[in-house]
């Protein structure tokens, strides 16, 4: 007995019922492969920005929400709480070099568009930045911008910008680096405080210290001479990476609804083809048929809608993962995603994960219905008509 080509054969018996039931496996499969893609990237984003701030510590106001240490990450618009005679303080300690940041928003053709004050020198050799064209030159009426703001709004040295009514040159365009530096304009600290009118206040501070070994002493250092929060570049990715976390835990209830659906479809799927075929399991029987074999067929049929439902899922996944990374990193919460594709559109592990629990979910809603038909005895089952 050919038990692949029976079990087959049995599964697109009835071809609506087959497409009904492997659509919705297929649907719970790809909303988890949708979130387990999506969440594997932003993971690798921000662990991404964490390297690209370059800090051994970050400096905060105290009482920052969880959205303000992920806007840290992100470059996104914070409010202004560190006075310029904290940062000097902090600067002043031996062994550590400070680098204040005001993250504000401006627009460009009425588009939002990052505003970041720096101290143009100290940043400049901190990042190892590169003009691609121009000079780099921040002062009161000039600014640089990063290559993908230049690249999509069609900019070039000497091109003039307004922010908040005020008209500044371009003086130069630095070269590509890969990440969110590429996306900000940038603009002497001074001049962007002035502008926004925060006063001597800044966003947060980037440290960057000597001895690594000295970590927690530099953050007690710290906190003695300015009333702020100090963590350093693990904590600070530990505590999004946690946040991030439970969104996506919270998230991944809603793909386990769905995936429970299915699930209770193929037990119903399979009860009704156990009523529908009890003649072929009465005969299965008279010919010699073991129990366990009934058990066997009927296993493996709900296992086969598990295989197909989770290959056509993960592939649906994959696909729709990979078009709407883009949208949804345009969501502020989820911003780590920046200007490049963070979604692969496959992934062995994810793809290996998603068909194993498919199938086993599957093969699961199949144990009671196998169980019903291994029940039947041969006399009842050959006279059902």
């Amino acid at each position: 007995m050919d038990y692949f080509k029976l079990t087959w054969k049995n599964i697109i018996r009835r071809k609506s019922r087959f497409f009904f039931t492997l659509s919705a496996i297929a649907v719970g499969i790809a909303s988890l492969v949708t979130l387990l893609s999506l969440g594997s990237g932003l993971e690798t984003e921000i662990r991404k920005q964490a390297d690209v701030l370059g800090a051994n510590l970050v400096v905060t106001p105290r009482g920052w929400c969880a959205y303000e240490q992920i806007s840290v990450l992100t470059g996104e618009s914070l409010p202004e709480a560190i006075p310029n005679t904290d940062v000097e303080k902090i600067t002043a300690i031996k062994g550590l070099t400070a680098f204040p940041y005001l993250t504000q928003r401006t627009a460009l053709r009425n588009q939002p568009v990052p505003l970041i004050g720096i101290l143009p020198t100290r940043m400049k050799q901190f990042k190892n930045w590169r003009v691609d064209r121009g000079r780099y030159l921040l002062d009161g009426a000039n600014v640089v911008i990063g290559s993908g703001i230049a690249g999509q709004f069609k900019l070039k040295p000497g091109d003039e910008l307004r922010v908040r009514g005020q008209k500044f040159s371009i003086s130069g365009i630095l070269q590509e680096v890969g990440n969110r530096d590429d996306l900000a304009i940038y603009m002497n600290l001074a001049t962007a405080q002035k502008l926004y009118a925060v006063g001597d206040k800044v966003s947060f501070i980037a440290v960057k210290v000597d001895d690594i070994t000295r970590i927690d002493q530099y953050i007690l250092e710290i906190q003695a001479v300015a009333n702020v929060a100090v963590s350093s570049d693990k904590q600070l990715l530990k505590s999004v990476l946690a946040i991030v976390g439970s969104v996506g835990s919270a998230l991944k209830l809603v793909a386990a609804v769905a995936i429970l659906a299915a699930f209770f479809g193929i037990v119903n799927t399979m009860m009704t083809a156990i009523y529908e075929r009890r003649r072929e399991i009465g005969i299965l029987q008279a010919i010699g048929a073991k129990k366990r074999t009934i058990f066997s067929l009927f296993l493996w049929e709900s296992a086969c809608y598990g295989l197909l439902g989770g290959i056509v899922g993960v592939v649906a996944g994959f696909v729709f993962s990979y078009f709407a990374a883009p949208y949804i990193g345009q969501n502020e919460f989820t911003a780590f995603l920046g200007s490049e594709q963070s979604v692969q559109l496959f992934s062995a592990g994810i793809t290996l994960k998603s068909l194993v629990f498919s199938v086993l979910v599957s093969a699961l809603a199949g144990v009671y219905p196998a169980r019903q038909a291994c029940k039947l005895s041969p006399v009842e089952a050959i006279s059902y008509e």
